[in-house]
């Protein structure tokens, strides 16, 4: 027998001993240290999950309401602003000047109105003085009709001076506005995403000058398949994800009764709440929105650590009598991290989750808390391991 023979039987002869040699923790006589979490009960509802994206309900141009050179540009591409916070502002020296010749040109309407007020006065004083001659020698008639036409005159151009003050007045509020239109604000909270101008470009009415998005008040709209709309009234409550984190809800704001013909579907918008400035979103960023297809159950589950699969089965270890013992199952739906019991386990009983692979029936375990998915071990006084948590299962369409 050569040298190289005897050394590989040697080895094999070596594996066997070294898969059956005990643990520290059975070497010691110690019971073995492991994770441990409780089965439950919980809410579930199955989901499938459809793709939406973030919209803005306020987005768009800001925009210049009359023409004029742009004097001052008070922000950038990436700066927020508050409502009627400023832009831009136009040059406005000649809007001032403007304004100020129809403010004299309302002074001179108002100094013809004294002036006329008193013309009907004197008027109306001499046409009393010839009334009261009537009857008299010195009672002229021409004299009584001269004084009645000259009233009837100051009258009218009473009336016409307090015309011209309204057009002064009128035309002295049209320049007081487009000075105030010369200063640009925001109509709204947002990001500005475009700027159009720079300073000293000459804008017309209707000329964009800054992009603005309101990225705090977004919603999530979804093309929803019409075979999908069943459940999806106003007020409904949601699950939406972003970026496969965690998930979040939303209502139902909204379907909009349009239909793709196409895809055959409809849009969908979610109110979501996630949050104001901050929140690193941005309007067309893609998101889930997980859709309920059936009704909500309550379902007995199990940490997914807790599981192993064995001869076309799965098997839990529970700890009964501080003993670890082998019990198989049967699972159904994932719930998160979690596995729906079909059969096989209790709410309220305690299972391996770490530490599991090396475990032979009837062991003696010592528990470890919290060593599952953050879980206390110990079950709730109503031994019902009931969570309040609301979890939904993920259902892909066929």
């Amino acid at each position: 027998m050569n040298s190289r023979f005897k050394a590989l039987l040697a080895l094999l002869l070596a594996v066997p001993v070294l898969w059956l040699a005990p643990t520290d923790a059975e070497a010691q006589g110690r019971p073995a240290a492991v994770g441990v979490d409780t089965v439950r009960t919980e809410p579930l509802s199955q989901t499938v999950p459809v793709i939406g994206r973030l919209v803005a309900r306020q987005a768009g141009a800001v925009s210049t309401r009359i023409e004029g050179l742009v004097d001052v540009m008070t922000v950038d591409v990436g700066d927020r602003v508050e409502k009627d916070d400023v832009v831009a502002k136009l040059r406005d020296d000649l809007l001032g000047a403007q304004r100020d010749e129809a403010r004299a040109a309302l002074t001179a309407a108002q100094a013809r109105i004294t002036s006329a007020e008193a013309e009907i006065a004197l008027a109306r004083q001499e046409r009393d003085r010839q009334a009261g001659l009537k009857g008299s020698s010195a009672f002229s008639q021409a004299r009584f009709d001269d004084a009645d036409q000259t009233l009837l005159r100051a009258e009218a151009d009473a009336a016409s001076a307090r015309a011209a003050a309204a057009e002064a007045q009128a035309k002295l509020s049209a320049w007081q506005i487009r000075i105030q239109d010369a200063t640009i604000r925001a109509p709204y909270p947002g990001v500005v995403t475009v700027k159009h101008v720079a300073r000293g470009t000459y804008v017309s009415p209707g000329e964009p000058i800054v992009d603005l998005v309101n990225d705090v008040d977004l919603e999530v709209e979804a093309d929803v398949p019409a075979t999908r709309l069943g459940g999806l009234q106003a007020g409904v409550v949601i699950e939406i994800s972003v970026d496969n984190k965690v998930r979040q809800f939303g209502v139902v704001r909204a379907v909009v009764p349009s239909e793709n013909p196409l895809t055959r579907t409809r849009a969908v918008r979610f109110t979501p709440n996630f949050g104001g400035p901050g929140t690193g979103l941005a309007a067309g960023q893609t998101v889930t929105v997980h859709l309920p297809v059936g009704e909500e159950r309550t379902v007995v589950t199990v940490h997914k650590d807790a599981v192993s699969a064995i001869h076309g089965g799965h098997q839990v270890f529970v700890v009964i009598d501080g003993a670890a013992t082998p019990r198989r199952i049967r699972i159904g739906e994932s719930v998160g991290s979690r596995f729906e019991v079909l059969n096989g386990l209790d709410a309220g009983e305690v299972v391996v989750t770490r530490g599991n692979e090396r475990l032979r029936p009837g062991q003696p375990v010592n528990p470890i808390q919290n060593g599952g998915d953050g879980s206390n071990a110990t079950p709730p006084a109503d031994g019902t391991g009931q969570q309040s948590a609301r979890q939904t299962a993920t259902k892909s369409e066929g």
